[in-house]
């Protein structure tokens, strides 16, 4: 009998706190997460002011030495910066006080430090404020990294619902496009023998089934709409956790998204000023990838309609050009992850027929 060699570690966020006003628990929620006194907050100029400072004066009032530290953007030169900065004030416990992108530099700080974390989001636009990796930005768009999960998320409705609600609704798309992820995980079972977890599956889907049950009561700048939101963002950060990768919520709508931004700020419309948000490319790429799987892609598109979020390239403020470009060459971003586009991907006149099929362009 051949012996049984298997392991496996899932760490999982300690204490899940969202709603009302949850900024006042935080000293509470410090002594349970560390028996150290010296609290480093990680936050951007904006989140600092916004949620920081109280934090700051929360924790001081209760006798807690607290250094702060200001990042201007998710790269590794930020994320050294916070470490050399932890390692000088000796900090005991590390808070990631912003939106995705300090959160990241924080999980990738503490990770490296082995220090514990606290999750503290000031919005809700990605599905990164309890999961184990991190999305540092490079030269040529984004790269993902193995970071850890955070030990605790403290997520304050009354904070999140202010945020511009561009970012819930990315946020949101993020987490639909779960669907599109676990088909493609399903698949690579299937075709390739790709270990899989029918949990964390289960996790990712009902993280997706949250949103469309209901979407009907969503409305811009609510805080119930805030904590559906944050709650579906959190339970497929935990399916991640459980899978050990990030095959539950990122696939070849992913892909899609990456190449995107690898493409690089051509894509922009002349007349569309912002960036698209990492969520948003998602949401559009999962209307399109579900259609290949033979899937309701409808549902996908309607929900996120209803959400707010875009569902057409004109919407998402990208040319009909580039996202033909993107869909051809997206099967490159992660070539050992087995997705519907296969190893090969999509010539350019099934990229045409699938993009004006779903109406993306």
């Amino acid at each position: 009998m051949q012996r049984f060699t298997k392991s496996k570690i899932m760490v999982f966020p300690r204490e899940i706190i969202v709603g009302h006003r949850t900024t006042e628990q935080i000293a509470d929620l410090c002594n349970r997460i560390t028996s150290g006194d010296k609290v480093l907050i990680v936050a951007d100029k904006k989140t600092m002011k916004l949620s920081g400072d109280d934090i700051r004066k929360i924790l001081s009032k209760a006798n807690y030495k607290v250094k702060y530290r200001l990042i201007s953007a998710p790269t590794v030169q930020e994320v050294n910066h916070v470490i050399k900065f932890s390692h000088k004030n000796k900090s005991n416990i590390l808070l990631g006080v912003g939106g995705g992108s300090v959160i990241d530099v924080t999980k990738l700080a503490a990770y490296e430090l082995k220090k514990p974390f606290i999750s503290v989001p000031t919005s809700a636009a990605h599905d990164g404020i309890a999961s184990p990796r991190a999305s540092l930005k490079h030269s040529k768009g984004s790269v993902s990294k193995t970071a850890v999960s955070p030990h605790a998320i403290l997520a304050d409705t009354k904070v999140i619902y202010k945020a511009p609600y561009r970012m819930l609704a990315s946020g949101c798309a993020d987490v639909l496009s779960n669907i599109s992820a676990v088909m493609d995980w399903k698949l690579a079972h299937r075709l390739k023998n790709e270990e899989f977890s029918s949990h964390a599956a289960v996790l990712a889907e009902t993280a997706s089934q949250l949103l469309i049950e209901n979407v009907d009561s969503f409305k811009p700048y609510t805080e119930e709409s805030a904590w559906i939101a944050v709650k579906a963002m959190i339970v497929s950060g935990v399916a991640m956790s459980v899978a050990g990768n990030t095959r539950p919520a990122s696939g070849s709508e992913h892909m899609f998204s990456h190449m995107l931004d690898h493409l690089g700020s051509k894509i922009l419309l002349k007349r569309k000023k912002e960036k698209p948000m990492h969520g948003e490319q998602c949401g559009v790429g999962a209307i399109m990838m579900v259609y290949l799987h033979g899937g309701n892609w409808e549902l996908i598109r309607d929900t996120l309609k209803k959400i707010g979020a875009p569902t057409t390239s004109e919407e998402l403020g990208v040319s009909k050009k580039k996202i033909i470009e993107a869909l051809v060459k997206a099967h490159e971003i992660r070539p050992e992850r087995y997705t519907i586009l296969g190893e090969t991907g999509l010539t350019e006149d099934a990229a045409k027929k699938i993009a004006k099929i779903t109406g993306v362009n």
